[in-house]
């Protein structure tokens, strides 16, 4: 049988760091009672009630990961999951994961140490580290907003690509053909998107110009005003926008509206996710519409299946989106 020794020797750490994080006595950093809680698994040490009860209690904890800075978008879905789990008298913990790679471990380690008993992703994440971890310790897991495509967990998404698509036709069905588009960086949802717009280009037989394209530095509507002012510094030719987010659409509303441009006579907009600002700017945004209420009540009853059922689960979820127009385009006359 195992003993405390061992323990300490296969974790890296001195046998009273180990008996510290059986008693809770003190602090011990979430990165080695990482490690010490592996150990114990993977040794069967079970000294007392205690530690029993530590490594093999149930507990109804579930984490949300989520980006350090949010969107409007990601606010309100987080709203929505966070009420859905306590409505389940889930105990709830909160990640934040940024888009570098060291900030993404330390999120990992801190769910290691923590021994959820399931966790909703919100965040897109690029160390694979995290599936691998989940998977091989059958933590239910279920990712809401973007593709799992790499993931062995499901994932509750609309397809962003043919969404944007389905918003550049909707500027190319008003007679416009010189469509410019503000993307972003960093994500994958921005690259999918982006890909719709250029296949609504080519669908319509629209040669796609590289100079219409501008990136913005992140996804706020600050960003949205500076990469306006860089798309209209490479390109004055275009008639319509496409943003990939409505905070850099509604950025670059304003923007154009400094220039003296009318929004929709002069130049049309169109935005993506239906944030709550976007029926309150002027002029009202053209969008598309996520489910966000029904992806989060599903992520959540997805997941309250899993740990209660032990069901497993993974694949994609497509759920239906919705143009929403409203009055940032127009016919081009």
């Amino acid at each position: 049988m195992a003993n405390i020794k061992e323990v300490a020797k296969l974790a890296g750490v001195s046998v009273s760091t180990v008996s510290r994080v059986f008693n809770q006595q003190s602090y011990v950093k979430a990165e080695t009672r990482a490690r010490i809680l592996e150990a114990i698994e993977e040794t069967g040490y079970v000294p007392n009630r205690a530690a029993r009860e530590m490594v093999a209690k149930h507990a109804t904890t579930v984490g949300i990961v989520m980006p350090e800075t949010f969107n409007n978008f990601q606010r309100q879905i987080f709203s929505i999951v966070a009420r859905q789990l306590e409505e389940h008298s889930y105990h709830t913990g909160f990640y934040y994961a940024s888009t570098e790679a060291e900030e993404e471990m330390k999120c990992l380690n801190r769910i290691k140490a923590d021994r959820l008993d399931g966790i909703i992703i919100l965040h897109e994440l690029t160390q694979p580290g995290f599936n691998e971890y989940l998977s091989t310790r059958n933590i239910p897991t279920v990712l809401a907003t973007f593709s799992g495509q790499s993931w062995d967990a499901p994932a509750i998404h609309i397809s962003e690509e043919e969404a944007a698509a389905v918003a550049v036709r909707h500027l190319i069905n008003k007679g416009h053909r010189k469509i410019a588009a503000i993307a972003g960086r960093q994500f994958s949802f921005s690259s999918r998107r982006l890909a719709g717009y250029g296949n609504a280009l080519a669908l319509a037989n629209i040669a796609l110009d590289e100079r219409s394209i501008v990136h913005a530095s992140t996804y706020s509507m600050r960003s949205g005003y500076e990469a306006a002012r860089r798309l209209s510094e490479q390109s004055d030719s275009f008639t319509a926008v496409f943003a990939i987010t409505d905070e850099l659409a509604i950025g670059a509303i304003r923007y154009f509206q400094d220039r003296g441009l009318r929004i929709p006579e002069d130049l049309s907009v169109v935005g993506f996710d239906d944030i709550e600002l976007a029926s309150f700017v002027s002029p009202r945004l053209t969008t598309i519409a996520q489910p966000i209420e029904e992806m989060g009540n599903l992520a959540v009853e997805l997941l309250h299946s899993m740990i209660t059922d032990k069901e497993t689960s993974s694949g994609d979820i497509l759920l239906p989106f919705t143009l929403i127009e409203r009055e940032s385009t127009a016919q081009l006359r």
